[in-house]
């Protein structure tokens, strides 16, 4: 109604200022035609008016009719997680009954499945430590007993390094690498060539396509194997008559995490051949681990066989392998002696209280490398710039009971 008057008082309003005055007054006819048109306008503003209270009568209804739907729905909720529940309940007794039963029907074969698997796993373990044996064979039975002496062969102005002979081929040249990263390769015709640097012809220089990281190099049947400078754990096969790389490998078991020996600081795996062939030593996960040893097939770059041994890499400078047996070398920083304290069979043929204490003569330094060669059965060594050889004392291994 509201409404309506307003409409009324504006369409009077209208009216009144388009109205003319008295004495300007149109023809009667025009005055009739203006209030023929406002009243269908306000017929129109009724309609409307009517229109909008429908509509805000069906709103109304259909808010009461949705919730009352909702007011359903929250009942029927209620009444599903009810169900539900119950259901679950349900589920889980069932599932406490079956489980006893599966109790019972395993307890009365538990005896004959523990029996089985305690089989099975002899069954294994014999048949690893066959295959081990298989690895490491008999062939050689040797084991250390002291160092019998000392020569010094040449001196460098070079505190870290290593030197070297092809550990299986019958070849008199000697291999000297300078440094702890390099690329360069020194080749010497023989050991006196080596020793006395008028001798000609003067050694060759062999320039590798990747540096080498430490002193665990090793020469095996012509090929020198080496840890990859700047990568945590790559060893690669280099060809030195072709001068490339042969293959390479992921050594795995934490290799390269930490130094193998706190006393020699960049050698992060040390690479070491003997009579059973390719070794490599490196440090456990941990910082301050044990050494872990790895046989490794040269060929292929495959790993044989891993082992995690009881010899801790803190306070040793190196290590070095003699028929299938780790000797690891301990010091103070070359304030003390240097000395083997800690020998590791996987065989279990050879062990630390069977061993007298092998000592080395003492240096100034700790060693930067020791490698054993199979071939002349000496122990090739740098420390503080001198090239030394030691010579050894071996007897034969107690047999296994």
């Amino acid at each position: 109604m509201l409404a309506l008057r307003r409409a009324s008082a504006f369409r009077v309003l209208i009216l009144t200022a388009f109205l003319p005055l008295p004495q300007f007054a149109q023809d009667p006819a025009m005055v009739h035609y203006i209030y023929q048109r406002f009243q269908v306008l306000e017929q129109g503003l009724q309609k409307c008016t009517q229109a909008a209270r429908e509509y805000i009568q069906d709103f109304q209804e259909f808010s009461k009719n949705i919730s009352v739907m909702l007011g359903r729905c929250q009942t029927y909720t209620s009444e599903y997680k009810s169900a539900v529940r119950n259901l679950a309940l349900r589920v889980e007794r069932a599932q406490r009954e079956i489980d006893y039963l599966e109790y019972l029907r395993e307890a009365e074969v538990c005896t004959e499945s523990e029996d089985k698997v305690l089989a099975e796993k002899q069954v294994q373990e014999a048949e690893e430590e066959e295959r081990i044996r298989t690895l490491l064979n008999a062939s050689c039975d040797n084991m250390l007993m002291g160092i019998k002496s000392l020569k010094i062969v040449k001196k460098t102005m070079d505190t870290d390094g290593s030197w070297m002979k092809d550990a299986v081929r019958d070849s008199p040249k000697v291999y000297l690498l300078i440094g702890s990263r390099n690329n360069t390769v020194w080749e010497f015709a023989s050991i006196r060539a080596f020793m006395e640097d008028s001798t000609k012809p003067g050694p060759r220089k062999l320039i590798l396509t990747h540096s080498w990281q430490g002193t665990g190099q090793v020469i095996y049947k012509g090929f020198l194997f080496f840890h990859s400078q700047g990568t945590p754990n790559e060893i690669i096969k280099y060809n030195l008559q072709k001068r490339t790389v042969e293959d390479r490998m992921l050594l795995l078991g934490g290799a390269g995490r930490a130094l193998a020996y706190p006393h020699s600081p960049s050698t992060y795996i040390d690479l070491a051949v003997d009579e059973h062939g390719l070794w490599a030593i490196h440090s456990g996960p941990s910082i301050h681990g044990h050494l872990v040893l790895t046989k490794i097939e040269p060929d292929t770059l495959g790993v044989e066989h891993s082992w995690d041994t009881p010899c801790r890499s803190q306070d040793a400078e190196a290590s070095f392998l003699l028929c299938g047996v780790l000797y690891v070398v301990y010091g103070s920083g070359g304030l003390g002696p240097h000395r083997i304290t800690c020998v590791y069979d996987p065989l279990g043929t050879v062990i630390e209280e069977n061993l007298p204490n092998v000592f080395f003569p003492r240096r100034s330094r700790s060693h930067s490398m020791i490698h054993y060669n199979p071939r002349d059965k000496q122990l090739y060594a740098w420390n503080d710039g001198n090239q030394i050889i030691y010579k050894l004392q071996t007897k034969r291994k107690q047999p296994l009971q």
